[in-house]
């Protein structure tokens, strides 16, 4: 081979080699490229996982803090407590008690006897002591009963229980008309609503003077207490 032969295959031989060698570099730079791309995108994916898990944590951290401050679960466990007392929810109101009367006249007794019962159906117990107001309607105007001389006592009536009182008055034996009695009018005590009722006695009563009235009514719990 001549020397400028030679010398242009060696030439050629260096560029070739040369070119192997920068086209090697370019792939071991690519390689490390790959293999450093997931270990760019961890620490994003990282720190996206931890935002993830402390937005997570953050939302279950408001429920339980929700579920355990709840002003909805104090109120029902007050209202649950409320309920559930046994305690005496005031005086008795009309609308809370069924009022009813009935005719408890003894046979040879000198006077007649109406027993009245109040009934509480308010679902609570409620304190009831002291004298109804009771007036008889007649066919000549209202006649007030004056209160016996019997002590009240103060009572709690529960829930589903009964109460009852009396009115006594005289009985009509004189042969005439007398007064005709048409209605009851019963209010119970420290209350201002008034219960119509029939009246269940007699139909009449005796004619008097004037002097003071003729029916009387006894205390709550007088004449009895009912279931």
């Amino acid at each position: 081979m001549s020397g400028n032969r030679r010398k242009a295959f060696l030439v050629s031989a260096v560029i070739v080699g040369g070119a192997m060698l920068m086209t090697a570099c370019q792939d071991s730079d690519a390689d490390s490229g790959a293999t450093q791309a997931p270990s760019a995108a961890t620490p994003g994916g990282k720190d996206a996982s931890t935002s993830g898990s402390s937005a997570t944590g953050g939302s279950q951290g408001g429920g339980k803090d929700s579920a355990g401050k709840s002003s909805g679960g104090q109120g029902a466990s007050a209202g649950t407590g409320s309920g559930g007392s046994g305690k005496s929810g005031g005086n008795c109101r009309t609308a809370d008690l069924k009022i009813t009367a009935q005719d408890s006249t003894v046979t040879g007794d000198p006077e007649g006897m109406v027993a009245v019962t109040l009934k509480n159906i308010g679902g609570h117990d409620c304190a009831i002591s002291g004298f109804a107001g009771v007036d008889l309607k007649t066919n000549a105007g209202s006649l007030s009963a004056k209160r016996t001389a019997e002590k009240p006592s103060p009572g709690v009536l529960k829930a589903g229980k009964s109460v009852s009182f009396g009115i006594t008055y005289p009985l009509n034996t004189s042969g005439g008309s007398g007064v005709r009695i048409t209605g009851l009018l019963v209010t119970p005590p420290n209350e201002t609503k008034t219960v119509s009722l029939a009246w269940p006695g007699a139909a009449t009563l005796p004619v008097t003077d004037g002097t003071g009235s003729p029916v009387k009514v006894g205390p709550i719990g007088s004449a009895g207490q009912g279931d």
